[in-house]
């Protein structure tokens, strides 16, 4: 099966003005699918919003774009080479640039979302190697593989993570035995940072980066696993296990008032939709709930005003879920 990347966009602003900082990454400033953008529409027109521009050509790939000052960046696949593309917010094209291999094996195409910090832009192709690049001249400024430098190997169907950026570091997870989860220099690619973590391989999760009290934490989800480390050093705090027949944690967690919630398709045991109860210092959890009736394996979850949204994998029906106890409202 091919699959294509389409880029559109259409009309969901009152005023057709778009006003951007110069931070974007997957799921938003907080990577927990809601947005601050002020000025939406109330109410769509009745033939919907207005097409304002699309653009075909970018090849293969399963990522969204990425949003910076003046130009829109998103990843693609032609003929097994992954490139990276700029375009302005009129769509007009402004550099394609190659980054080398990306994944053919099954579903082919890119899978990382870029992420935009000023004018550097991050990402992670399917073989595993992290990418920062000049967003105004197109130019790679360092690449590392992470499979290689970190002796880790590769996953069923690519690595899938949209690089998590704070400060001056950049977070990942190459998945290796000895060298898990690790943070990296984002201006130069060198390693501040590895934790052995779980010593699971990585599983198509985006980690999180959760300030809690005193205590600043990785969160991500590996192959078998919730885990937490110190941001800071790579302190291995906590796991709990989450499981997922196929090894899929496909769902960024979310973090919340000193809760963390994950949620994967099921399994036999320990699966489906979970909350966790950080204790007050950060480096223990409790499993406060469970719902293994609610299977999302990927498309996220979003919480907003004590409900988590979401939908049921592969099946045509969404879910309103109690937060305090895990109980299905409505579908």
């Amino acid at each position: 099966m091919k699959y294509r990347n389409v880029l559109v966009f259409i009309i969901l602003l009152s005023s057709p003005s778009f006003m951007f900082g110069q931070f974007s990454q997957w799921r938003g400033n907080q990577r927990n699918g809601i947005y601050a953008e002020k000025g939406l529409l109330k109410k769509w027109p009745a033939g919907g919003p207005e097409l304002v521009w699309s653009f075909e050509g970018l090849g293969s790939g399963h990522g969204s774009v990425g949003i910076g000052k003046d130009k829109v960046f998103v990843l693609g696949m032609t003929d097994s080479i992954g490139f990276l593309h700029a375009s302005d917010y009129n769509g007009k094209l402004l550099w394609k640039n190659s980054y080398g291999r990306e994944w053919i094996e099954n579903y082919p195409g890119s899978r990382s979302t870029p992420t935009i910090v000023d004018d550097l832009v991050y990402f992670e192709s399917g073989q595993g190697t992290v990418f920062c690049y000049n967003g105004n001249t197109g130019n790679m400024v360092w690449s590392l593989d992470l499979l290689k430098k970190f002796d880790a190997k590769n996953i069923t169907w690519g690595m899938t993570e949209s690089i998590l950026i704070e400060g001056e570091r950049l977070f990942c997870t190459p998945g290796g035995y000895e060298n898990n989860i690790v943070a990296l220099n984002r201006f130069t690619g060198e390693t501040i940072w590895t934790s052995p973590g779980n010593r699971q391989l990585s599983a198509y999760c985006s980690p999180i980066f959760v300030k809690h009290n005193n205590t600043t934490l990785i969160v991500t989800m590996t192959a078998e696993s919730i885990v937490g480390v110190d941001a800071t050093n790579g302190q291995f705090y906590w796991q709990i296990p989450q499981f997922q027949g196929n090894k899929i944690h496909a769902n960024t967690p979310v973090y919340s008032n000193g809760r963390i919630f994950c949620s994967s398709d099921n399994a036999k045991t320990n699966s489906g939709l979970v909350a966790l109860k950080l204790s007050d210092d950060g480096k223990s959890v409790v499993t406060e709930w469970r719902n293994e009736k609610f299977k999302n394996l990927m498309g996220g979850i979003v919480l907003n005003d004590g409900y988590i949204f979401g939908s049921m994998y592969r099946k045509n029906m969404w879910s309103c879920i109690d937060a305090s106890n895990g109980q299905i409202l409505y579908t």
